[in-house]
């Protein structure tokens, strides 16, 4: 009801647990699924994980209203573009919502300092994945990307076109065999490429 008061956004589809949304979503193609944490049968992590896998297309916004690291974390992990909490406003949901289509990563604002600060001795992490595939172009893309800016900063950084940012960071995910600008994040830190701080 929320979302339909909106005229540029169109509910396409409802699931009542994580394996019903991924069928829902592989049969609408939506542009983004709004993901529960928790939900019977299929938790929303695994869900998310699962709609990853067949490609970058539906973004996923995780809303809970769970804020715990860890499910922050596995959500980032498992290919969600963003992590939003069930308490913000209308606006702000719907602009999370444009925002994950529109390929930007985004946290709600009470994690993200918390999270950021917290996040290289709170996570075990895996083996980081190396980057000695990228270019220095691409690295230099994927720091200002884990950074947080948007392609349009990155390219009024770099000096060059938003197209071109646009194929670097494809290039940049298809070499780290990643499908979202949230894990590169995640491998970014993971790699020791940028720290909370910096």
């Amino acid at each position: 009801m929320v979302l339909s008061a909106f005229p540029d956004v169109e509910v396409v589809g409802e699931a009542a647990d994580g394996a019903e949304a991924v069928s829902a979503a592989r049969a609408l193609d939506p542009d983004v699924v709004l993901m529960d944490v928790r939900m019977p049968r299929v938790d929303g992590i695994e869900a998310t994980r699962r709609l990853a896998r067949a490609g970058p297309r539906p973004a996923v916004l995780v809303v809970t209203t769970f804020d715990e690291d860890e499910h922050v974390y596995a959500a980032l992990r498992a290919g969600a573009g963003g992590f939003l909490l069930k308490d913000a406003p209308e606006a702000q949901l719907v602009a999370a919502l444009r925002t994950v289509a529109e390929g930007v990563s985004l946290l709600a604002p009470s994690v993200t300092r918390r999270l950021v600060a917290a996040f290289a001795p709170a996570v075990p992490a895996p083996a980081a994945v190396p980057l000695d595939v990228l270019t220095a172009r691409e690295r230099e893309v994927l720091l200002l990307v884990a950074r947080g800016l948007a392609n349009a900063e990155i390219a009024g950084r770099l000096g060059v076109g938003e197209a071109t940012v646009k194929s670097h960071v494809s290039h940049v995910l298809a070499k780290l065999g990643l499908v979202s600008r949230s894990q590169a994040v995640v491998a970014a830190y993971e790699a020791g490429l940028v720290r909370p701080g910096w």
